[in-house]
């Protein structure tokens, strides 16, 4: 299964359009997704907030989530996603974020390879119903980085399988 052409397929054959929030990956899930001819009708916006004052500056991650849970960390990953949705100018109704360490640090937590992602949809309610995991891939830095972009792409459908029908945001015009 080839991810992106997968993940273009589902967002489009359901009008869904994608914003992206990206520390670790660096604008390769958006890249990934844009690669694939019809790409435009799904992909809105790309976010990258590789520093913390980035990710509290423009995607509204509270800077006492990443004090109490480190950078590396699905409840940062949470408000990464959240916050995508939540800027003006965004249309998106699902969002993926990803956070993580792709090297060693040298206190040696995280270990290498440990990323945090989470992917966020608007529901017909106007809430946001979010999704996290956290994953370890291995390999060199930027085989973690790819890794973690094609995951966060093929989890896409399976969460927005979980919300329930009835909240699903899908639109028909596009």
């Amino acid at each position: 299964m080839k991810t992106p052409e997968a993940a273009v397929s589902f967002l489009s054959s359901r009008g869904l359009k994608l914003a992206t929030a990206e520390s670790c990956t660096a604008g390769l899930i958006a890249s990934y997704l844009a690669g694939v001819s019809g790409s435009g009708s799904c992909l809105d916006v790309g976010f990258i907030s590789y520093s913390p004052s980035g990710k509290v500056g423009f995607l509204g991650v509270d800077a006492a989530t990443i004090h109490d849970y480190g950078l590396t960390s699905e409840e940062v990953a949470r408000e990464m996603a959240e916050g995508a949705l939540r800027q003006e100018g965004c249309c998106a109704n699902v969002a993926v974020s990803n956070t993580g360490v792709a090297d060693e640090v040298p206190e040696g937590d995280p270990p290498a390879g440990t990323q945090c992602f989470a992917w966020s949809f608007r529901t017909h309610e106007e809430g946001i119903v979010t999704f996290s995991e956290t994953r370890r891939f291995s390999g060199e830095r930027n085989d973690v980085r790819s890794a973690a972009a094609l995951y966060a792409l093929s989890r896409i459908e399976h969460y927005f399988n979980h919300i329930p029908l009835a909240s699903r945001t899908e639109h028909s015009e596009q």
